[in-house]
């Protein structure tokens, strides 16, 4: 069309949009020409009205409801959906007056939308169609004609939620009372739109065929069918009585429309239930215009009825039934022999097509309403109606469902009660009948159920009782004689027939257990009165709980639900199994008969069972008298047998001492005669019977006594032990049965048979006496059944005899552990587990009997110690746990509830107790141990007085303070090693040898076994804020952070201890997780008071607990609150000073120094080394100064000075060059201390000291390092250990102070100290060194005995290269060892190469720095005759030294066989200090020692004298750089030329600098020519400094171009080489980074 720029032609006055040429029309016609759309097709839904004055009209509505109408009449479903949603929120949120204006063009739009195709759109439009209800409410009365047509055909929408919301929109609009009046006001409207729709609309009317797909518009079509005939059918139902008459006129048409009647035939099931549907409601309301048309209703419901559809098939089957009712000559209309009987012959041969539950229950409404005289009902009719029913019911889906084989069965008997009923008369025809359906209906058919089990269900047992019951009652009546005669000979047929069948099958050949069990069951239906049936299936299960405690009990709401089997509320009866206390009335007519068929059958299950053997009868027989228990069955039996004369040969004759009363009870007499002798036969399967019919028997009994003395004398008997097994558990299934034998199971004779049954199963099996699996398992499950089962909260069995037979099983379960080495205890104690826990959870108090605490406490002892003690498998420890946490839990519910108090707790406690203190546990003994305390901690804390008994464990478990004492004593005194040589402690006395000693790696100290048990204790306690009494909670915390000092002291601890503290840490019980530790304020006081007592351990245990707290200085002072109290100086009051030291207040701090200070001006000699003497202060001296806190300066300068003065006074209190073993440990302690103080005199003071103090401190040095030498062999005694650690600390600290300081000291100090003093250091060490490590090849870094390694070596780190090189060692040489180095510096690399594999690190590290200065040095001892090559372009080839070399291959070797089993790139974690440590260090170290060694040779410098030139060589990788230096033949007179020879990866101007550097150095500096050349060495070295390969060539320069790797990735950072990387894109074809992989940029 045109555009807005185009020209327009002159004179055109059309208008150029569609409103005004709807304007222009209405101008042109003066008329208003009503609605019209955006087109023609009906599916447009066009909005905007073209009137006069459109423009007015329009504004009507508002602009948004305009936008959301427009969309409206959009095609898309998504558009529709969101505009309608859109639609009715505007009508929810805008003013009424706005959106009434929508209300003109709402019902053309909701007309057509409403069928919409999408059921989204139509949901949403009814509730869009709500909301607009609820805004506008009577302003729609105006337009309710044209929407309530379309309005009710959505309430009947196909789409439920569309159909819902269209209702709720209806009942929104008009209350219920108003409804039918709103119908009433539209109907004509409504009867227009539903006949347009069923009689003249069509796929293609409804849907543009042009546009919708044919499926669509038939589905469309299909749906409106449906609706509207639903539509039609809901106001026939709405519409009240007075309108129906009018509406009957209006429907004529649609009636008399033969469309209107094929429906029914419609191929879319939805349209032919809507038809049926409808049908119904018109029979139902109009049913004149029903019968005037039966012509043709009647044909098109009753030829239907062989519908199969179940959406269909329901509003067939009623619609039938109304045709039936209303029209009476429905069946003049169809042919119902040929059209109508044999469609539903086949329904009913295939049981309702899985429609059983909806057909059946119509055919006896169906059958009642068929006229005789019309359809010719008659005998054969109904054989055939019943045969059908019959086969129906064999079909695989009827017997698979049980709903529809109930609907069957309930017709079959419906339907034969009925035509009884109809027939109950003394003519032939009636007779015939009657015959027909007893014998070849009724029978047949209760046959049919009993040879397969799925038709023996409720539902025909129901039926057929009902059936009879009906029969006997009509026949008990006093009436019709007639009536009452047929009935009795009906019933009387019945019972004949249907003993014969009965009899055929127990006497058949083939007889089925099934067979025989389906026979009892109907018999025992049989036996059953209608209502009493009726009663059974509605089964009530009650739970009552035995142990009701009043609400305020805590136990109450923590009491195990247990459910007492035997109480009356509690009583549910199998499926087949009848209560007694029901009402019972069988009429005579059924008694009679019914008992001389369960007597026949007896009489002939005993013959099966003697001649045969059979078992199948015997089971037969068991549920007969079960059900039928009554002295006559038993008469019959007895009579049976004297009648065969075969007394002599299977009759018992009765004892002597069975009474009179006995002889005249057919029952006891069957029991002593028959049932004693099959008891006695040794058949399993026959148990379960017989123990049925011995329980018959006893009912049949008429006192109690009567019952226990038969079963005491089947006790007597030597019978197996599973038939008391079976009488018992038959006795706990319910309590009819319990009361028949209540009276025995409490006699003496049951409880003495099962204490000898206990006795020996326990004894045998733990003896390993060989004995049957079966009767062992059927004893043990005797002894639980009667231990665990209980009546009304008592035992089934005697108490004494249960206490008996529990103190059985605890003997055996002691000597568990003793039979358990040498046998298999697996059986015994599994068993005994299963009985003991049954037996716990059985009865409310149990366990506070004696023998079951005992018990208990046993399983609790095996339970708490380790399998490698009790050598029991994993599952019998976890049967032992479960059974002794279902103990603990039924014990813990019984604190406080008796008056009885359980010993379990104070004997267990004991027994851990002994446990812990007495006997020597590992880790994992104890772990098991912890863990089944914490089970009983736990369950204790479940208890009602959980405090007191948490109380309880505690005081029995906790030690004396003796006994606390004698185990910190058993702690092995290692722990010392470590503080002693870290300066923490101080002492001045030798502990005894055996006093370090390793203590045993293989148990944990008693100590940590207690102290660990008894924390989680108390933790537990803290946790749920229980206070425990006598500070006891102090004590054990106390203890604990002892214990766990003493292991973080320790060092080396053996794995066990490791193993110990990550025990601990899982359990919380560690330092850093203490936390609880703030809540107990009188632990810190505590642990200070036994530090200041004793000191030692305890001084770091409070210091580590002050770190862990954070304890602030005040807080700390709190504790001494003076600094006097720690004088008089003892071992407690130093080492706690000594550990609270840094936490002291500098106030207090200065207070000690100057206290100390003091008191050594006033020392004599008899004082200086006590500890109150100069020992104890110095050593508290040393602790407040070390850290340089406060300013010491002047205080250690005058210390100094006081020390010096002993010098003078007391010489011969210093330790200089003399042998230790004639020291006392007091000096050895006071010269330790005096050596701490002058190393923290170098730290803090050293500027104030001159010349004298200088060579005091440097030769006492000296003299105490010649002690440390000539005393090595003293060093495992450990001061004097410590005193060569300290020594060799005072030597490195001065070392260190030379190398570092400036020129403030005199020169001839340091000249002293470099000629004199550091050689006299080093003259002493390295040969010490040498010595210790030849002595202690094998002795760990850890070990105490090396510890003085480490201040050694790192006093060796400062040897000079020359001090090296004229070394006093011993020479050494190896055989055959090919050199070029002079002896004596070969002699020392072969001295300290091998060092370098020792096991200690600092021993490795000292050698790799001594022989990293000597590195340099060797390439020069290369090769002698350098000179001496003939041809001046050969160069010699460079050695590594050779014991370097035998290192490294003795390192490969040892890492080849740690590292083989790793793959390469794999990472190896290696433990430090560990064996495989100190080789992969030496291997490292060595490999960096030879790398030293090539870097110092890799500048090579050769002299050629015939062309007077030097040629230097510097090589990279394979590169090689040189360098030509021409002399003049006037040198050193002429210049010096220096030429370039070989350019290798230097920029030609970096080189020309060199270049230009060295001939001025040469020429004009005076330099020597090796100087120069070093110089540009130096160059180079820091040119390739750095440099990585190149990742693509794997070199640093490249080979032809000789550049250095450039290009980076940005991603990973590597550099490449140009070239390398234009051949990697060239050849590989990608832009990628050849390492990363990503893209190079």
């Amino acid at each position: 069309m045109g555009g807005k720029n185009k020209q327009r032609t002159k004179g055109n006055q059309r208008p150029s949009n569609s409103g005004r040429a709807a304007e222009l029309l209405a101008k042109e016609r003066g008329t208003v020409p009503g609605f019209i759309g955006f087109g023609t097709s009906q599916s447009d839904l066009g909005y905007v009205p073209a009137v006069q004055g459109a423009e007015e009209i329009d504004s009507l509505v508002d602009s948004d409801f305009r936008m959301v109408l427009r969309k409206l009449s959009k095609k898309d479903v998504t558009t529709k959906l969101k505009a309608m949603q859109e639609f009715g929120a505007m009508c929810d949120e805008r003013d009424a007056e706005i959106v009434k204006g929508v209300l003109p063009y709402w019902p053309r739009i909701y007309c057509k939308i409403s069928l919409d195709y999408d059921r989204r759109v139509r949901e949403a439009t009814q509730l869009a169609f709500e909301k607009l209800i609820l805004k506008v409410k009577k302003h729609l009365a105006p337009h309710l004609k044209s929407l309530m047509g379309y309005w009710l055909i959505a309430q009947c929408d196909t789409y439920a939620p569309a159909a819902i919301a269209a209702k709720l929109a209806f009942e929104a609009a008009f209350p219920r009372g108003k409804q039918s009046e709103a119908l009433v006001f539209c109907k004509d409207e409504i009867i227009n739109v539903l006949q347009d729709h069923l009689l003249k609309e069509t796929p293609d009317t409804l849907s543009d065929p042009q546009t919708v797909p044919e499926e669509e518009r038939e589905a469309k079509y299909f749906r409106i069918l449906t609706s509207s005939l639903l539509a039609l059918k809901k106001l026939l139902c709405m519409l009240p009585s007075s309108e129906i008459a009018s509406l009957e006129e209006k429907l004529k048409p649609l009636l008399s429309q033969n469309k209107f009647w094929k429906y029914g035939k419609h191929s879319s099931p939805q349209v032919r239930s809507a038809f049926f549907e409808l049908i119904s409601a018109l029979c139902q309301y109009i049913p004149k215009s029903v019968k005037a048309e039966s012509s043709k209703v009647s044909p098109a419901v009753l030829v239907s009825i062989d519908e199969n559809d179940p959406l269909v098939c329901p509003s067939l089957w009623e619609a039938v039934l109304y045709i039936l009712t209303t029209i009476e000559d429905c069946w003049n209309h169809v042919n119902a022999k040929k059209n109508v009987f044999p469609k539903l012959s086949s329904i009913l041969s295939e049981g309702g097509g899985g429609l059983a539950t909806v057909i059946y229950p119509y055919l006896l409404p169906f059958i009642s309403k068929i006229p005789r005289a019309t359809t010719d009902l008659n005998l054969e009719f109904f054989r055939n109606f019943f045969t059908y029913i019959t086969k129906g019911l064999s079909t695989e889906r009827i017997l698979t469902s049980r709903s529809e084989c109930s609907a069957v069965i309930s017709a079959f008997f419906e339907c034969l009660r009925f035509i009884m009923q109809q027939n109950l008369g003394v003519k032939e025809e009636s007779l015939k009948m009657q015959k027909m359906l007893i014998n070849d209906q009724l029978i047949p058919f209760v046959d049919t159920a009993l040879k397969d089990p799925r038709l023996q269900n409720e539902q025909l047992f129901d039926q057929l009782v009902e059936t009879l019951s009906s029969w006997e009652t009509k026949a008990e009546a006093q009436g019709d004689d007639t009536v009452v005669n047929t009935l009795k000979n009906v019933l009387k047929t019945f019972w004949t027939s249907l003993t014969e069948i009965c009899l055929q099958k127990i006497n058949a050949q083939e007889t089925d257990g099934k067979s025989l069990l389906s026979i009892s069951t109907l018999l025992e239906v049989l036996q059953k009165a209608e209502n009493s049936w009726k009663q059974r299936k509605k089964k009530v299960a009650k739970v009552r709980f035995i142990d009701e405690m009043p609400e305020s009990s805590t136990e109450n709401k923590k009491e195990e639900n247990k459910i007492d089997i035997f109480s009356e509320e509690n009583i549910e009866e199998s499926e087949f199994c009848w209560d007694e206390n029901l009402p019972v009335s069988i009429s005579p007519l059924r008694k009679g008969p019914l008992y001389d068929l369960v007597c026949k059958l007896a009489e002939q299950s005993i013959v099966h069972i003697s001649e045969l053997k059979s078992e199948h009868h015997l089971s037969f027989l068991s549920s007969l008298l079960n059900s039928f228990s009554s002295c006559q069955v038993f008469q019959a039996l007895l009579d049976l047998a004297k009648e065969k004369n075969d007394a002599s040969e299977n009759l018992t004759p009765l004892p002597q001492e069975v009474g009179k009363f006995v002889h005249e009870n057919p029952a006891i007499q069957f029991m002593y005669r028959r049932l004693m002798n099959w008891l006695g036969e040794d058949k399993k399967a026959n148990i379960d019977f017989l123990v049925d019919i011995l329980f018959s028997v006893l009912s049949c009994c008429e006192t109690n006594t009567e019952r226990k003395n038969i079963l005491d004398d089947l006790t007597k008997l030597d019978l197996k032990w599973n038939i008391i097994l079976r009488i018992i558990q038959k006795a706990c299934s319910s309590s009819s049965k319990h009361l028949l034998v209540s009276t025995w199971l409490k006699g003496d004779i049951l409880g003495e048979k099962l204490v000898t049954l206990a006795d020996h199963l326990c004894n045998k099996d733990l003896e390993g006496t060989v004995s049957s699996e079966s009767f062992t398992s059927e004893g043990w499950t005797l002894l639980s059944l009667v231990l665990s089962q209980h009546v009304k909260n008592d035992y089934l069995i005697g108490e004494a005899y249960i206490e008996r037979i529990i103190s059985k099983l605890n003997a055996a379960l002691s000597k568990a552990k003793h039979i358990s080495e040498a046998g298999n205890t697996e059986s015994p104690v599994s068993f005994i587990c299963d009985v003991a826990s049954n037996f716990f959870t059985s009865i409310k108090g149990c366990c506070l009997m004696s023998s079951s605490e005992e018990l208990l406490l046993t399983i609790f002892q095996l339970c708490a110690q380790n399998q490698n003690f009790t050598h029991l498998s994993d599952f019998l420890v976890c049967k032992l746990k479960h059974t002794w946490l279902c103990g603990l839990h039924s014990l813990v519910l019984q604190f406080g509830n008796s008056e009885k108090q359980s010993t379990f707790l104070y004997s267990s406690a004991l027994w851990l107790k002994n446990q812990i203190q007495s006997t020597s546990l590992d880790v994992k003994s104890l772990r098991v141990m912890m863990s089944t305390v914490d089970d009983l901690l736990n369950n204790l804390l479940g208890a009602y007085n959980s405090h007191f008994l948490l109380r309880l464990c505690v005081e029995n478990i906790m030690p004396s303070d003796s006994e606390w004492e004698n185990m910190r004593h058993s702690l092995s005194t290692q722990w010392l090693h470590k503080p002693l040589l870290e300066g923490r402690l101080s002492l001045n006395y030798e502990h005894s040898k055996t006093d370090f000693k390793e203590h045993s790696t293989v148990k944990l100290p008693n100590h940590l076994c207690t102290t660990a048990l008894l924390s989680k204790i108390v933790l537990l306690a803290l946790k749920e804020e229980i206070i425990l009494e006598d500070n006891k909670t102090e004590k054990i915390i106390a203890e604990l952070l002892y214990s766990l000092q003493w292991c973080e002291e320790l060092e080396n601890p053996y794995s066990m201890l490791i193993e110990f503290c990550e025990m601990l840490q899982g359990m919380g019980i560690t330092y850093d997780n203490l936390c609880v530790l703030s809540k107990i304020p009188g632990l810190l006081q505590l642990i200070f008071i036994r530090s200041k007592d004793t000191g030692t351990l305890w001084a770091l245990t409070i210091s580590k607990l002050m770190q862990s707290k954070n304890i602030l200085p005040d807080e700390v002072k709190q504790l001494y609150k003076t600094t006097e109290g720690f004088f008089p100086v003892t071992e407690g009051s130093l080492h706690t000073v000594q550990s609270l030291s840094p936490f002291l207040p500098l106030e207090d701090k200065e207070e000690l120094v100057n206290h100390c200070t003091a008191r050594l001006l006033t020392c004599t000699k008899k004082d200086l080394c006590n500890i109150d003497g100069s020992f104890g202060y110095l050593s508290i001296l040393n602790s407040c100064l070390k850290k340089g806190s406060i300013d010491g300066r002047e205080k250690l300068y005058g210390i100094l000075k006081i020390i010096m003065s002993w010098k003078s006074d007391h010489e011969d209190i210093f330790l200089f060059s003399c042998n230790l073993k004639e020291a006392s440990p007091q000096l050895l302690g006071l010269n330790i201390e005096i050596i701490h103080l002058l190393s923290i005199l170098l730290k803090y003071s050293s500027s104030l000291l001159v010349d004298g103090d200088w060579d005091f401190i440097m030769c006492s040095m000296l003299a105490w390092l010649e002690t440390t030498s000539e005393n090595h062999a003293l060093y495992p005694v450990p001061l004097v250990q410590l005193f060569a650690c300290v020594s060799c600390d005072l030597a490195c600290t001065l070392s260190a102070y030379f190398s570092s300081i400036n020129s403030n000291l005199p020169v001839n100090l340091i000249s002293e100290w470099h000629e004199f003093f550091s050689e006299g250091i080093h003259s002493l060490l390295l040969p010490l060194l040498v010595k210790i490590t030849e002595e202690s090849k094998d002795a760990s870094e850890t070990s105490f005995q090396n510890s003085v390694l480490i201040p050694l070596g790192e006093t060796l780190t400062y040897i000079s290269k020359d001090q090296l090189l004229n070394h006093k060692l011993a020479i050494r040489f190896t055989p055959d060892q090919k050199t070029n180095l002079p002896e004596h510096l070969q002699s020392l690399l072969n001295t300290l190469a091998p060092l370098l594999h020792f096991r200690a690190r600092p021993v490795q590290i000292a050698v790799y720095h001594m022989l990293y200065k000597l590195m340099p040095e060797l390439p020069r001892f290369d090769d002698d005759d350098v000179k001496s090559y003939v041809d001046e372009e050969e160069e010699p080839a460079l050695s590594p030294p050779v014991a370097l070399m035998a290192v490294l291959g003795i390192l490969e070797d040892l890492l080849e066989n740690i590292l083989e089993c790793y793959p390469v790139g794999e990472f190896a974690v290696i433990q430090p200090l560990s064996e495989e440590f100190c080789y992969v260090l030496g291997y490292l170290l060595t490999w960096k020692l030879i790398l030293t060694f090539f870097k110092a040779a890799t500048s090579q410098v050769k002299a050629r004298s015939t062309t007077r030139e030097v040629i230097a060589t510097y090589s990279v990788d394979d590169i090689f750089i040189e360098l030509i230096i021409q002399l003049p033949l006037n040198y050193p007179l002429g210049s010096i030329t220096v030429e370039s020879g070989k350019r290798v990866g230097v920029a030609v101007q970096q080189w020309r600098n060199w270049m230009l550097q060295l001939s001025t150095y040469l020429t004009h500096q005076n330099g020597s020519i090796m100087e120069g050349l070093a110089l540009w060495k130096n160059n180079v070295d820091k040119r390739f400094e750095g440099v990585e390969d190149c990742m693509i060539c794997f070199s640093v320069i490249h080979g032809f171009n000789y550049s250095l790797p450039k290009k980076a990735c940005r991603t990973c950072k590597k550099k490449f080489h140009s070239a390398c990387l234009y051949k990697w894109f060239t050849s590989s074809n990608k832009s990628t980074c050849p390492l990363c992989r990503e893209t190079f940029f």
